[in-house]
């Protein structure tokens, strides 16, 4: 299956903006549903956005809606969240998560396939 490697975390202040993105290695990755999680330390894997092989659908955590835009890349085998009007509550490791399904969970156990995470941390 398909190996994932996110970039794109780091500082910003409260109101700003960072873009994630997640890099895919392995020919299958457009039939893969991609999403994005998130986790504080000591705290459970929490669902942040979703998308469908093209792109067509995609769902989002309440407290992300209206903020934070996932999209894909499948001739690039990569997918992004650009994550606008930051919060401090944000602040987060950042997880990009890819299944070949052709729903889009919000579980993380749905997913099969992990990256490593990118911190993000946003400062008040």
């Amino acid at each position: 299956q398909v190996q994932l490697v996110e970039s794109g975390g780091g500082v910003v202040q409260a109101g700003g903006s960072l873009r994630l993105t997640c890099a895919a290695s392995g020919r299958t990755f457009s039939s893969y549903t991609m999403a994005w999680f998130r986790q504080v330390s000591g705290k459970e894997r929490v669902f942040v956005a979703a998308i469908n092989w093209s792109g067509s659908t995609t769902y989002y955590g309440e407290s992300v809606k209206g903020r934070f835009t996932i999209t894909r890349d499948n001739a690039k085998n990569t997918v992004s969240l650009q994550m606008n009007s930051l919060k401090p509550e944000d602040t987060a490791v950042y997880y990009c998560a890819g299944d070949r399904q052709r729903r889009q969970p919000i579980a993380a156990y749905e997913y099969s396939t992990w990256g490593q995470g990118t911190q993000v941390t946003v400062s008040s």
